[in-house]
């Protein structure tokens, strides 16, 4: 079974800037999809950002120009660098891996953005 672990996550002032992380049991070289989520309370979860096919990135429109995606082959690692936080991007944060048909996901880290 695929095992993601995400860290990183916390409590910070807006302005601030906090960077995830995500340890992957698994070698994410060929993954379709490398991505953060986010869910807040009451809400839906969205996307924050995603690599397609090694490729391009996507990003949220509330992320976009603040967020940014990255991944390391080696260490099968994924992060998510966060600048310039808000209090509306208090979420648990989740990271998702997708090889074909196969999805997984991580447990979740809480980052909590205070004004």
């Amino acid at each position: 079974q695929v095992q993601l672990v995400e860290s990183g996550g916390g409590l910070v002032q807006a302005g601030g800037s906090l960077r995830l992380s995500c340890a992957v049991s698994e070698s994410i070289f060929s993954a379709d999809a490398l991505g953060w989520y986010r869910q807040a309370p009451g809400k839906q979860r969205e996307l924050v950002a995603m690599i397609i096919s090694g490729i391009s990135t996507n990003y949220g429109d509330s992320v976009r120009g603040r967020f940014i995606i990255s991944r390391d082959n080696a260490e099968n690692m994924v992060y998510l660098q966060m600048r310039s936080l808000k209090p509306e991007d208090t979420a648990v944060y989740y990271c998702h891996v997708r090889w074909g048909p196969r999805n997984y996901w991580g447990q979740g880290t809480q980052v909590t953005v205070s004004s």
